[in-house]
């Protein structure tokens, strides 16, 4: 809808030409609406704004979780959180990272290629500093780590990657190893200098040591699971898993649990006082039990079998005849109702 001036305002707008507050060119000038967005053909962007968002999910949790460990390990207050991800060149990336620090290489497996997880020397020297002991101090002084510094690290990394592959376990069964440690980030050339990384960087703090620890994950490497990183995929894995991959991994872990298997021959009522005056050697009767009606097999409280009371060598044992489930509710039922007349 086209706004009418009124007589005072088209007077104050001549007003203002004349004395030279207001240009007559600004007012004839054509507004241009046009949005320009600069692209660099070095640079080109192979991450979408949603893998961007996928990734930087994925190490929030792997943040979360390596927040526990260390605090756990160093006995300290640790926090570490995703302060941004990035794509860059890897070049850009080398660039930006001190000389010396703590540059781990990692075997992504299955993926090809390896990624970078550098840990900055304040980090680096308070982790270390409060292993041995101290008070988790940084390093005043920028140096190589010793052989021992090194292997504790190793040992810190290590833990760090566990945290990672549950991290990556709704996108891959990521298996990631840690390679080899370099101080120098010359002598860490896994991709070319031109290649594209998405950067994750991670904000560090232990006790009141501030720094960063900085992930970098060249596209080659996760150029095979690019399809994967979207909220939508993460989604519909755990629908999907619920009958696939999970329930396995759930059978699998329920497997190793120790649960109580009770073989009861019988119930009965006794009175507290009854109980209070027992002693071994009494004989207890169960009503409506005969010698060779089978037992009842619990597992947990839920009657699970039917078995027969035996002896293997010099110990007491039960010998499963029959499943119940395998029977009807209604012939079970009758089972124990004959069991009662009898």
């Amino acid at each position: 809808m086209t706004e009418v001036l009124s007589q005072d305002e088209i007077d104050q707008l001549l007003t203002a030409i004349s004395s030279g507050d207001i240009e007559t060119e600004e007012i004839h000038q054509p507004a241009d609406q046009r949005k320009i967005k600069i692209y660099d053909f070095k640079r080109p962007d192979k991450f979408s704004k949603e893998q961007i968002r996928t990734v930087s999910i994925m190490h929030e949790t792997f943040a979360r979780l390596t927040t526990t460990a260390l605090s756990a390990q160093l006995r300290s207050l640790a926090q570490v959180h995703v302060a941004s991800v990035d794509q860059l060149t890897y070049e850009e990336f080398i660039r930006s990272i001190p000389n010396p620090t703590t540059l781990a290489v990692i075997n992504m497996d299955p993926l090809k290629g390896s990624a970078i997880l550098e840990i900055d020397p304040a980090i680096t020297f308070s982790i270390i500093d409060r292993l041995f002991g101290g008070q988790g101090e940084g390093a005043k002084v920028t140096r190589e780590l010793t052989d021992i510094e090194q292997s504790v690290m190793e040992g810190i990394i290590v833990r760090i990657l566990g945290n990672m592959r549950e991290a990556w376990s709704q996108v891959i069964d990521l298996r990631p190893r840690l390679g080899q440690i370099e101080t120098n980030p010359q002598f860490a050339q896994i991709v070319p200098p031109t290649e594209m990384v998405v950067l994750v960087t991670l904000e560090t703090k232990v006790g009141d040591v501030e720094g960063m620890m900085n992930f970098c994950i060249p596209y080659l490497t996760i150029e095979p699971i690019i399809s994967k990183l979207s909220a939508q995929y993460m989604y519909s894995s755990i629908r999907r898993g619920a009958t696939t991959e999970n329930l396995n991994i759930i059978r699998e872990r329920l497997s190793t649990i120790e649960v109580t298997v009770v073989a009861e021959i019988g119930q009965m009522d006794l009175t507290v006082r009854d109980v209070l005056s027992l002693r071994a050697g009494d004989v207890i009767r169960f009503p409506n039990v005969r010698v060779n009606d089978p037992m009842v097999l619990k597992v947990g409280n839920r009657p699970k079998f039917q078995c027969k009371p035996g002896q293997v060598g010099n110990k007491m044992a039960v010998q499963i005849i029959k499943k119940l489930e395998d029977i009807e509710q209604e012939d079970f039922e009758e089972l124990v109702v004959e069991g009662e007349e009898q």
